[in-house]
């Protein structure tokens, strides 16, 4: 494997480099905040139901996978949103593929969804000792 000194090409990582990639991700969050409204939708989601998830009575696990499943939607907005922009920016004329590429990142989305519903469903489910510490 080549060192840095035998590759220039190799980027040194320092930690100027962390904080400044730190920054460019929250220059990221910040601008999908402003210019995505799925995404600004998403958050307030999480924000509602990530207390709800800890103060339920369930154990560690349980609430981490609920709180990780909100935390996926977020992700995923994330990543359909650069798509869709990079798919505007190089094509923005209407094309099948582009709309097949906008679609298949959505669905992705779809699936984040349908995954924090089926973690929540089972974490909650009436049968579980959630319920019977709530009720009775």
């Amino acid at each position: 494997m080549a060192t840095p000194t035998q590759n220039p090409e190799l980027k040194k990582r320092s930690f100027r480099n962390f904080i400044a990639s730190v920054r460019y991700s929250i220059d990221g969050f910040f601008a999908a905040l402003k210019h995505e409204p799925s995404f600004r939708e998403d958050l307030i989601f999480a924000i509602l139901l990530v207390p709800l998830a800890i103060i339920l009575p369930i154990n560690a696990v349980s609430t981490a996978l609920m709180i990780a499943s909100l935390i996926l939607i977020l992700i995923v907005e994330l990543l359909n949103s650069a798509i869709e922009w990079i798919i505007d920016y190089l094509r923005p004329e209407q094309h099948p593929l582009a709309k097949r590429i906008k679609d298949m990142a959505s669905a992705a989305v779809f699936l984040s969804y349908i995954n924090c519903i089926v973690v929540w469903t089972i974490m909650l489910w009436p049968s579980n000792a959630v319920w019977r510490r709530l009720v009775g």
